[in-house]
């Protein structure tokens, strides 16, 4: 069975049995390991393996084809995207303390970010619409992982990061401008919905969920069993910060999404619907 998800801590983890061999009667994995801006895409086109990691926020684009699976994804509390600038330690700039107190400092600025149809910019462009008069300026799209260098050699002014940037930012010189995880928390009271775990409908929905939770529970029963897995594909990271990595991204909600996961994604979606941001959908086609 062809899948598709991230080379990120999170993911390795909570699919490292399943792709092993580890869970009776799960079907062999043929594992492509994509940035979620490729997987949006394969998604959207159709042409996608059969289950995906995908942004919550295209889930609007592929519901006639793809159903949303209750466990294996990302939401979580405290783990939202950043905005992050520079950190010059001059007036006007980002300050001292790592902070920029003023957004409108976004007005005309060129901001990168690792995917128009990530979650993580759909939350920036719901912030921005709030916080940043007259909006920003040019958006452009690049790897998460080039961000930040981005941002610290001033090639762009202000980058949109996820994952394990949370850890690492300010050994890049990079201020936080915003985190927007909690400024979704604050105004919903609800966990934020990252990523999605994704299966054609054509397949039995309810086995694949079964085997994905299974992963999920073998991952917290043996966390060493798939430390060599996860550091395989972790991009040179730090062994501690990809362990905080998974211990941020991989919690309840993804053994099972629950009453507030399902509230989140509703909630996400709505919104952006309500802003013109996403195509208005039928809200019954995520609980089937």
């Amino acid at each position: 069975m062809k899948i598709a998800y991230s080379p990120c801590p999170n993911d390795t983890f909570v699919f490292h049995a399943w792709a092993h061999g580890l869970i009776p009667g799960a079907p062999e994995l043929d594992v492509l390991y994509a940035d979620i801006d490729i997987t949006n895409k394969l998604a959207a086109e159709g042409s996608g393996p059969d289950v995906l990691k995908i942004s919550y926020a295209a889930l609007p684009w592929v519901l006639k084809d793809y159903a949303l699976l209750p466990c294996g994804g990302a939401l979580g509390r405290g783990c939202g995207p950043l905005v992050l600038m520079k950190n010059s330690g001059t007036e006007g700039t980002a300050g001292i303390e790592g902070t920029v107190p003023d957004p409108a400092m976004l007005s005309g600025s060129r901001v990168a970010v690792p995917s128009e149809r990530s979650t993580a910019y759909l939350l920036f462009r719901l912030w921005a619409a709030q916080n940043v008069p007259g909006g920003v300026g040019e958006i452009v799209v690049m790897p998460f992982h080039e961000i930040m260098p981005a941002v610290r050699d001033g090639l762009i002014d202000a980058g949109l990061v996820i994952h394990e940037a949370r850890f690492t930012y300010p050994s890049y010189g990079l201020a936080l401008l915003t985190d927007l995880g909690s400024w979704w928390e604050s105004d919903t009271n609800l966990p934020i919905p990252l990523g999605a775990i994704i299966a054609r409908r054509s397949m039995d929905l309810e086995a694949l969920a079964g085997w994905a939770r299974a992963s999920v529970e073998y991952a917290w029963a043996h966390p060493e069993a798939s430390r060599d897995y996860v550091m395989e594909h972790a991009q040179e990271m730090d062994p501690q910060v990809a362990g905080a990595h998974i211990d941020l991204y991989v919690n309840e909600f993804t053994a099972d999404l629950g009453e507030s996961g399902y509230g989140a994604v509703l909630t996400l979606l709505q919104r952006a619907a309500e802003e013109g941001l996403v195509p208005q959908m039928d809200y019954a086609a995520l609980l089937k």
